[in-house]
């Protein structure tokens, strides 16, 4: 249950490790993935060792907002955690969705490709497959309490993810309409975090309050987008059929 529960919630941190690694340099893609990946699994173990030590501190408030009917909340370092991961990856997908539609896009990414450092996505990779590590560690606190049960699935997550993490960054290499795709699923797999975040800090806008994005929703809307891409190329690949056709007749 909890590799099965590791595998599942590792999509989305799988989907930002294959696309923040296109910023090294090409010979080295490789090898930053699975170093990331490798040093965050170690990572995750102190991080699983700690919240079981310290997880009453972690859902302490520490952060209030008193903006009664305007804004309310009360943050604590798991709801903050939560929030950043969501704005960052938000910012990330946005900037990539933009040099894509820029005129300047392709030459500002290659120029981009060889100013990143190796050491600098490793640690990108680090810091965000944390922050994704949370909610699959808390998951899985409620499973269990046997600490080298859950290290266990951790260690075996993280080599499936290694393993898959080279497929899914060649799958994008070699079908780039897709990634796109994968872009807007990152945007997504952002709110359901932002969401997330302003749920577990009770926030409250204008006297609404904030609600998570279930997994059931967010899987929903990604097939929505899966089916849509997949229709809309089929019917691009008709119309330029059509149109090759009518060039051969005049």
């Amino acid at each position: 249950m909890l590799i099965l529960l590791q595998i599942v919630l590792g999509f989305d941190n799988l989907l930002y490790i294959s696309l923040e690694s296109k910023r090294a340099p090409e010979e080295k893609q490789s090898y930053v993935r699975k170093v990331g990946i490798g040093l965050a699994v170690f990572l995750r173990i102190a991080l699983l060792f700690a919240l079981m030590s310290l997880i009453k501190y972690v859902q302490d408030p520490i952060l209030f907002l008193p903006f009664d009917d305007v804004a309310e909340g009360q943050f604590n370092i798991h709801s903050l955690i939560v929030l950043g991961g969501g704005i960052f990856i938000i910012y990330t997908a946005m900037k990539e969705i933009w040099h894509m539609v820029s005129m300047q896009g392709h030459e500002k990414e290659e120029k981009e490709k060889k100013v990143a450092s190796t050491g600098k996505i490793i640690a990108m990779i680090i810091v965000m497959n944390l922050v994704f590590s949370f909610d699959s560690i808390l998951s899985a606190m409620a499973l269990t309490k046997v600490f080298w049960v859950m290290a266990t699935a951790i260690v075996i997550g993280g080599l499936l993810m290694i393993w898959l993490s080279d497929r899914v960054s060649n799958f994008l290499a070699k079908n780039k309409m897709y990634e796109v795709l994968g872009l807007f699923i990152l945007f997504i797999v952002g709110i359901m975090l932002l969401t997330e975040g302003g749920e577990l800090a009770h926030l409250k806008l204008f006297g609404n309050p904030i609600e998570h994005m279930s997994k059931t929703t967010f899987y929903f809307v990604i097939a929505i987008l899966v089916i849509t891409d997949i229709v809309q190329g089929r019917y691009q690949k008709k119309l330029l059929a059509e149109q090759e056709k009518s060039e051969k007749r005049s």
